[in-house]
């Protein structure tokens, strides 16, 4: 058996469709993001960043580096284990109790990543409800999917934003039988809200609990950060509150927030959260101190949001085809595998700026996509560089613009 060649086909396949991925070797630098230095064969040059899910540029931030810097200090490099075997810091502790805080829940769990916080909590709870049933909005993410595979129980799939759909296939489930309904605050490639009021409404109608992923919200809505639920102050509607700490606060891991007997449960039952080692404590620190700022500061709200619109307006503007919505992900259409990789490279190679190419399977065939994601550390100089840019490269390869 030539199990390389086996290997070799299957990136070949990826090649064919033109979706072939490659990582851009980035070199981030403390006090000047968005910019930051791109190293290749042919040496070091500066590139800007319109594409990171570091949304409000809290990773790079003087205040950050500082609390991991203590957090390593007075901790160490690692854990030390998992969370029941000497691996439960007092930083653990205490991030936990900030974002209990922050969604108004009564007890919270961070792990390691938000993907494994959604496969772990999303399938430990199907297991623990007898012959429940999960509704699942059909662009959720793929962790989520992965929580609902693993769970092991029915499940129905409902059309993306469709509340009337959702309360068809409610209705038709016995009002008695558990059911969970899984669905996002901000779905991070189309930049779209979810349907969060009115998904709470049905699932109170129809006795079920709520699982919402607030992943690209946290820290960016709400009058603490707390997402899209506590936007439109209905948080305390929601059963299961779920976020990251590795976007908008700038470090890593994710985490759930719900009531002490979820939590419990989660942390009792998940393979996924028993058998990992906890995080790391400059992970943690960092976090800690990213959480509470962001608790007490709009000022990152404000001024990105007000940099989103101007870039959003600003390429709509210039005939670039922004795909409308109503979040700070402001993509643009291209509709074509080969050609999105062509944009990216040109838009790296001759202009400087790095915006990853989005395709299948992250997005469906025929609708990729370059994702711009400003920062408000995204000036009205690097706007003005970046519409320049995307209007060279449209005509360049003469791509479809705005009608």
């Amino acid at each position: 058996m030539d199990y390389e060649r086996i290997f070799r086909d299957a990136v070949t396949a990826v090649r064919v469709e033109g979706r072939y991925r490659v990582f851009c070797d980035i070199e981030r630098q403390v006090g000047s993001f968005p910019r930051a230095l791109r190293h290749t064969a042919r040496g070091v040059r500066p590139i800007v960043i319109w594409c990171s899910n570091d949304y409000l540029g809290m990773g790079t931030r003087p205040f950050m580096v500082e609390a991991a810097l203590a957090a390593v200090t007075q901790h160490g490099t690692g854990a030390g284990g998992t969370r029941n075997i000497s691996g439960s810091n007092h930083l653990h502790v205490s991030l936990e109790r900030e974002l209990a805080d922050l969604h108004g829940k009564e007890a919270a769990l961070v792990f390691t990543s938000g993907y494994v916080a959604n496969e772990a909590a999303i399938s430990t709870v199907a297991k623990l409800l007898p012959d429940c049933i999960v509704f699942s909005d059909e662009k959720n993410h793929a962790s989520m999917i992965a929580g609902i595979r693993s769970g092991g129980t029915s499940k129905r799939i409902f059309r993306h934003n469709d509340v009337a759909h959702l309360e068809q296939m409610l209705k038709e489930t016995a009002p008695d039988r558990p059911k969970l309904i899984a669905f996002e605050g901000v779905y991070s490639m189309d930049g779209s809200f979810g349907k969060v009021r009115e998904i709470l409404d049905l699932a109170e109608r129809h006795s079920a609990m709520t699982y919402l992923d607030e992943v690209h919200a946290v820290g960016m809505y709400g009058h603490r950060g707390g997402g899209i639920a506590q936007m439109l102050g209905e948080e305390h509607r929601v059963t299961v509150i779920q976020g990251t700490l590795a976007k908008a606060f700038g470090a890593l891991g994710g985490y759930i927030a719900g009531s002490v007997a979820l939590i419990d449960a989660v942390r009792s039952y998940a393979p996924g959260f028993i058998f990992t080692t906890s995080l790391p404590p400059a992970v943690t620190g960092a976090a800690l101190a990213s959480v509470r700022h962001l608790k007490a500061s709009d000022a990152e709200r404000i001024q990105h949001q007000e940099r989103a619109s101007a870039v959003r307006r600003r390429l709509a503007a210039a005939g670039i085809p922004v795909m409308d919505n109503p979040s700070h992900i402001v993509p643009v259409f291209v509709g074509d595998p080969v050609l999105c990789k062509q944009a990216s490279d040109l838009l790296l190679e001759e202009h400087g700026i790095y915006i990853q190419p989005i395709n299948y399977p992250t997005v469906p065939r025929g609708t990729e996509r370059l994702r711009i994601t400003p920062s408000p550390f995204h000036d009205d100089q690097l706007v003005d560089h970046l519409v320049t840019a995307m209007q060279s490269v449209w005509s360049n390869l003469s791509l479809k613009r705005a009608a």
